[in-house]
C-alpha cells in the first residue's frame, strides 16, 4: 500500500470516488490521492476486462485513466486534486470527445 509524506502545511480537502467520500490533499495528483486511498483499479482493460492501475506516474503509459467531473480519458497521475471533484473508474472503451479530435 502507497503511504503519503508528513507534510504540515498540506491543506486536506474532500474528493468523491463513485460517490464515496475521500481525504485528500492539495497539490497531489488524483492517481497519488486514490493509491494513497488504498485504491487498486482505476479502470478496466478495454480487451481482457481485467484491472488497471498506475505504472509511471508521468503520464507516459495511460494506465491510470478515470473519468473526473463527467470527463473521460482524464490521466490521473497528471490532474491535480481539487475540492469536491467526482471521480469515477472506467469500464471498456470510450470515446473521444468530440472537440478533442482535431
Amino acid at each position: 500500500m502507497f503511504k503519503r509524506r508528513h507534510n504540515h502545511k498540506a491543506k486536506s480537502i474532500t474528493v468523491y470516488l463513485e460517490g464515496e467520500k475521500l481525504a485528500a490533499r492539495e497539490g497531489e495528483s488524483v492517481a497519488a490521492a486514490l493509491l494513497a486511498h488504498g485504491t487498486g483499479d482505476f479502470r478496466r482493460s478495454v480487451i481482457s476486462g481485467g484491472p488497471r492501475a498506475p505504472y509511471c506516474m508521468i503520464g507516459v503509459c495511460f494506465e491510470c485513466l478515470v473519468e473526473i467531473d463527467g470527463v473521460a480519458n482524464r490521466q490521473a497521475c497528471l490532474v491535480p486534486v481539487r475540492e469536491g471533484m467526482r471521480i469515477s473508474r472506467q469500464y471498456g472503451m470510450r470515446e473521444v470527445a468530440p472537440e478533442i479530435v482535431p
